[in-house]
């Protein structure tokens, strides 16, 4: 096993390049916006016509699980600050191996992120340009104006992932008080009201069986994806034992407002079974009720939700490239920074990856290309998560005073990361009910199948000092 001091240090020397200068307001709204994603604005109309209302029991479940697992890698960053990010302690606790995984399997998501959250763009721009082609352009031409603001500054992503969110945050409360608005006044459109009570007069709570209700968790986990991203910033974090504590114990909080109220509201309006699932409820909703200028309004915010999830993408895959890099587990390349200490080099790539998407739109429903990236990016965030949790457990175990002292423990320590274990296993299972997913979850092991002959290749190179 690897001395922790000296990889230790040479977490320390790797990320000298990089600069603490996202604020407590930055990572607020980061972490809203890794919790509000492509996956709850487009992927939420499927999920709604699989499980019904019930849907909105699914989110409450994810959004509890993962919760522990942001308290898990909370703890754990806040245990030695020089951990930058989880991959950082995952080769401390684990081993090298770890952090060889975590750091490529987490590069890879989010480039598959990058590559819905495309899609998605383009479906959005459609709703205004009705020309594919053009559609694609602006996609493309979206990209390279992140990839722009990103080669800046750390400074300028944090305000970037601040105004993106806070446009989300605006417009799912505002989606809210509307619904809410609508209800009371008895809004009828096309001889249906807006009522509570379609929340359980369609087929009941659960219209589709234990079978919907299950295969609603197939995309619902998706929109969770991103909600680790406040770990991936804690290189980048002024007073992380302040910011990353505030972060996460908000996420409650967030799930409520912006899950389960918000689906309440669009199912409140419009029946479960009147919901389009091939384009996002958000925009569909205004339209349906005829509020035109509303849905464009809501257009451009689903659009820079997915730009947001882009932005994000951009910056954690660039980030662990830089620490894979450091460490010689990737291309000296990816540890070059820029005179404003931004790893360029992992920029670009992930830009030339994520636009190489645009050819899964060449054919086919855009919704069943979506659905099957996003399962292939959800079964690799689970391994992430897994990883974190597996981190956490064996941290405990060694380091029983350390964990007695901390400040900020996690709830549950001894028995709720196997819960969380457990219920990502049953996920695994959901995920074979749908033969779109099935087909992403049946390929996905391919990947881990290459890490592990890319890590025989490269574990000699890794600067450490065996004992």
């Amino acid at each position: 096993m690897s001395d922790s001091r000296d990889i230790v240090a040479r977490i320390e020397d790797e990320q000298n390049g990089l600069q603490r200068s996202l604020s407590n307001r930055h990572i607020q709204l980061i972490a809203i916006g890794g919790a509000i994603g492509t996956g709850l604005f487009m992927g939420s109309g499927r999920t709604i016509s699989v499980a019904g209302p019930s849907i909105i029991l699914v989110y409450a479940i994810v959004g509890f699980m993962l919760y522990f697992v942001m308290r898990a890698m909370g703890e754990l960053l806040l245990h030695k600050l020089e951990y930058r990010s989880f991959q950082d302690f995952a080769a401390d606790i684990l081993g090298p191996w770890a952090g060889f995984a975590i750091g490529w399997s987490y590069w890879m998501c989010w480039v598959v992120i990058g590559m819905t959250d495309l899609i998605a763009i383009v479906d959005y721009w459609n709703f205004w340009v009705h020309n594919h082609a053009i559609a694609i352009a602006l996609g493309v031409g979206l990209m390279l104006a992140l990839l722009g603001m990103n080669l800046l500054t750390v400074k300028l992503f944090g305000e970037l992932e601040f105004w993106f969110a806070l446009i989300k945050l605006v417009a799912i409360a505002s989606l809210v008080v509307v619904g809410i608005v609508l209800i009371a006044t008895g809004y009828e459109h096309e001889g249906v009201r807006a009522s509570v009570t379609h929340l359980w007069d369609h087929g009941g709570v659960f219209p589709t069986g234990f079978t919907g209700f299950i295969g609603g968790f197939q995309l619902a986990i998706f929109a969770f994806v991103g909600i680790e991203l406040v770990g991936a910033t804690a290189a980048e974090t002024k007073d992380p034992h302040t910011t990353l504590p505030r972060a996460i114990n908000a996420i409650p909080v967030r799930v409520l407002l912006f899950y389960v109220l918000a689906l309440a509201a669009i199912m409140s309006i419009t029946p479960w079974d009147r919901v389009n699932p091939e384009h996002s409820p958000f925009v569909e909703l205004f339209n349906l009720i005829g509020l035109v200028a509303a849905a464009s309004v809501m257009n451009f915010v689903v659009l820079t939700s997915a730009a947001s999830s882009c932005n994000s993408g951009i910056y954690s895959t660039s980030r662990m490239l830089y620490g894979l890099a450091g460490k010689r587990m990737a291309s000296p390349l990816f540890k070059k920074v820029s005179s404003h200490g931004v790893p360029w080099p992992g920029l670009v790539l992930t830009i030339m990856l994520v636009c190489a998407s645009l050819l899964l739109t060449a054919s086919g429903s855009v919704m069943r290309a979506f659905t099957i990236i996003t399962t292939v990016s959800s079964v690799l965030f689970i391994a992430i998560w897994s990883i974190i949790l597996a981190c956490y457990i064996v941290y405990r175990r060694r380091n029983t005073q350390a964990h007695s002292r901390a400040a900020y423990k996690m709830p549950g320590a001894a028995f709720m990361p196997w819960v969380v274990l457990v219920f990502f296993a049953f996920i695994l299972v959901a995920l074979t009910q749908d033969p779109d997913t099935r087909i992403a979850e049946a390929v996905t092991p391919l990947w881990f199948i290459f890490l592990a002959c890319m890590w025989r290749r490269v574990r000699g190179r890794f600067l450490c000092v065996s004992t």
